[in-house]
């Protein structure tokens, strides 16, 4: 009993060791260590690049075609329609063109894999090309049946587990000399190892997978940020960012002076409606105008009835019998002379004097009735909107207060504050917050400080929609002082977290890198670069924004 108990004991340690020793060998099998492989990355398809004092070109294997975008090299705009002839190891092709820009080429010989050499002949509009590129692909392999059979590899590591366990238990029962039950054991080995046979035989069990995963990497090309802080952007994300450049050169330019500046409606085409005197608002037959209401010149916007106290109206009134009576007397001489002027004993003058007092006496008590009972009609200055107004009916208005003010919205000013004088000064740019520019020309300046400044009046030229009275803005006035530098497109610089301004330099057909540089404005639509940029680069000038977002 206590032998079989010994022997038993025996058989369960060695099946634990040979467990243990099946996972050390697991992991890395037969020529395929694991620890060697490579993390996987982002890898773009093969390419192939050439470059001339006209045209940028590239070239991308996609399976058996292949892509090649035809950019000007200084502005990186695509070269649409042109003629493309390409020297092939089949000789010369003709690629179509895409909806993209591409053009599509058919390249069975990228099937072989090694380095393939091209020779692009372009024709564009009046002008013509000659580039060499040359294009390293691998070759293609068939993948493994049983490569896509596939078992993970944690199913694997438990198969490992229990043929050790069994290859224990098998030499335990033999120990024991239970041959039949042995037999079962070493059939499940033998299962075990053909499964892990069929996974990964002489190293080679991982390589179709690979191969699998780079050509699912390759397809799907997108821009990434380098280690090296450069920006690689294929042509065909560039197409979608609608990238521009342009080439930088060195030239003197006006020194401008930015001035705090608000848009003012202009004085020739704006006006207030005010009270002459105090009294009640009471609208017109069409109501009040409300905010935004186009109004005519001339055009009644409301009333204000004055309020009338009780002595006015007794006098109103006592004036109002005096010349009722005077009337009566004037009318009875009227109607006496009348008479004695038809047997000629009173002259025609004395009649008409009559008749003209009779008159004006009418006019009096006619003036004073209507002061009793006709309001104040308040109305329009000039043509133009109800820019501000909030008139109520009943409401009660001082004189002289502001009821409506009319701005012609296509007709406005600018009012700067400069610290300095500005002098020939004919003509400016302004920006608004939200980037768009705007001309301006000079009207004038005044000679009052305001603040320790002087306020300086331009008009807006050209379309004025959008703006409105009251908005501030930046002015940027040129002056005789001339600085040196280079002029870039205000959407060219970039700021970044730290504040500091950079530009992206086009350094490659894909690859863009970002220059630290320091920046003075120069009018609305462009700045001055003093240093960072030499003359003679290629600097983004559109899409440098969605540049600095790419990770």
């Amino acid at each position: 009993m206590f032998r079989k108990f010994r022997r038993i004991s025996c058989a369960i340690a060695f099946a634990f060791v040979a467990t243990c020793a099946t996972l050390t060998v697991a992991p890395a099998h037969e020529g395929h260590d694991h620890a060697d492989e490579p993390q996987a990355g982002v890898s773009a398809a093969p390419r192939g690049e050439a470059i001339s004092a006209d045209f940028e070109l590239v070239a991308v294997a996609r399976g058996d075609a292949v892509d090649i975008y035809v950019d000007r090299f200084a502005t990186n705009e695509p070269v649409t329609g042109a003629g493309l002839i390409v020297e092939t190891p089949a000789g010369p092709a003709t690629p179509i063109e895409q909806p993209d820009g591409a053009y599509r080429l058919a390249a069975p010989w990228l099937a072989k894999g090694g380095r393939t050499d091209l020779v692009v002949s372009i024709t564009a509009k009046d002008l013509t090309d000659i580039l060499p590129v040359s294009i390293e692909t691998p070759p293609q392999t068939s993948a493994s049946p049983v490569a896509h059979a596939g078992w993970s590899a944690d199913l694997r590591t438990v198969l490992f587990v229990v043929a050790g366990f069994v290859a224990g238990v098998l030499v335990a029962l033999v120990a024991l000399r239970r041959r039949r039950a042995a037999l079962v054991a070493l059939a499940c080995m033998a299962l075990a190892g053909s499964v892990q046979h069929g996974r990964a035989h002489e190293g080679h069990g991982h390589e179709e997978e690979k191969g699998q995963v780079a050509i699912r990497a390759n397809s799907e090309e997108r821009a990434q940020r380098l280690s090296d802080g450069t920006v690689f952007v294929p042509k065909s994300v560039q197409r979608i960012f609608a990238l521009r450049s342009l080439l930088t050169e060195t030239a003197r330019h006006p020194k401008v002076a930015e001035l705090p500046g608000r848009i003012i409606p202009d004085p020739a085409a704006s006006g207030y409606v005010q009270s002459a005197v105090g009294g009640r608002l009471s609208a017109s037959p069409g109501g009040f105008p409300r905010l935004g209401t186009r109004v005519k010149q001339g055009e009644i916007l409301g009333y204000v009835t004055p309020p009338l106290q009780a002595i006015d109206l007794s006098d109103m009134r006592q004036r109002q019998g005096e010349l009722d009576q005077q009337i009566s007397i004037v009318e009875r001489r009227v109607a006496r002379y009348e008479q004695l002027a038809a047997g000629g004993a009173v002259s025609r003058t004395q009649l008409e004097e009559a008749r003209l007092e009779l008159e004006g006496l009418r006019d009096r008590r006619a003036s004073i009735e209507k002061a009793r009972r006709e309001p104040e009609a308040l109305v329009a200055p000039v043509a133009g909107v109800i820019a501000e107004g909030t008139a109520v009916a009943g409401q009660i208005v001082q004189p002289s207060s502001i009821v409506f003010n009319i701005v012609d919205p296509s007709r406005l000013w600018v009012e700067a504050l400069s610290f300095e004088t500005i002098e020939g000064a004919t003509s400016a740019r302004a920006t608004t917050y939200s980037g768009r520019s705007l001309d301006l020309e000079y009207r004038g300046a005044g000679f009052a400080d305001r603040s320790q400044s002087v306020p300086v009046h331009f008009s807006i030229v050209g379309d004025t929609a959008g703006l409105r009275a009251g908005q501030f803005l930046t002015v940027l006035v040129p002056t005789r002082e001339e600085k040196e530098g280079i002029a870039v497109p205000r959407t060219s610089l970039v700021r970044g977290s730290n504040g500091q301004d950079f530009v992206y330099e086009h350094v490659g057909p894909e690859r863009f890198a970002p220059r630290s540089v320091r920046a003075e404005p120069l009018d609305g639509a462009n700045v001055l670069i003093m240093s960072g940029v030499a003359a003679g680069k290629r600097i983004v000038s559109q899409g440098a924004e969605l540049l600095e977002h790419v990770r």
